[in-house]
């Protein structure tokens, strides 16, 4: 394994424990929102997209090509889901729905391409993966229950801890990777 494997194994430890951490606070800060969004809950709503931008960024460094306009995609569009759920926040829960199912939808499509584009690279993917569809999924009912009688924002931390799980596992999966290809006799591979 190399540096930037390594770089990617720690990124996706951070992201991960980043991504637990933002959902126990959210679910401190917005248990009891209902109609409006309080403005802790509104900060930590612009925060989380921000979190993906800085993830993408980081990551775009050590990619070239297709891999690295996917990633700059991706940060561009979290950074206007940043703003976007800012405004959102400023009105009602069924806004900042919408709005993160929308983000939600188009950042996993990038997580899921990403995934399966790097599968040679660094081995075993399935973690992101299913990040990827997990966060199509949401994205959509999102949307869904943003029409509804009563839109919640919990399900927001069942997302984000969702997704700081396997991020954890995705680099878990890493560094077993990584003790496999040092031990004597493992696999080689290649620089391509």
């Amino acid at each position: 394994m190399n540096t930037t494997d390594t770089t990617k194994q720690h990124l996706f430890l951070t992201r991960g424990l980043v991504a637990i951490a933002w959902a126990v606070v959210f679910a401190a800060a917005s248990h009891s929102v209902t109609t409006s969004v309080t403005v802790g809950a509104g900060i930590l709503l612009v925060v989380y997209p921000l979190i993906d931008v800085v993830g993408s960024l980081i990551d775009a460094r050590t990619q070239s090509g297709s891999a690295r306009k996917l990633l700059l995609a991706d940060a561009a569009v979290s950074t206007v889901a940043a703003v976007a759920l800012g405004i959102a926040a400023t009105g009602s829960v069924a806004n900042v729905l919408a709005v993160f199912g929308v983000w939600a939808a188009a950042s996993g499509t990038a997580q899921l391409v990403t995934a399966l584009r790097r599968r040679a690279q660094l081995g075993n993917q399935w973690p992101m993966l299913l990040a990827g569809g997990f966060s199509i999924v949401a994205g959509i009912a999102y949307i869904i229950l943003s029409a509804g009688n009563a839109p919640r924002l919990m399900p927001l931390v069942i997302y984000t801890v969702t997704g700081g799980i396997e991020f954890v596992i995705q680099a878990w999966l890493l560094a077993r990777r990584r003790r496999r290809l040092a031990q004597p006799g493992g696999p080689v591979l290649s620089a391509s």
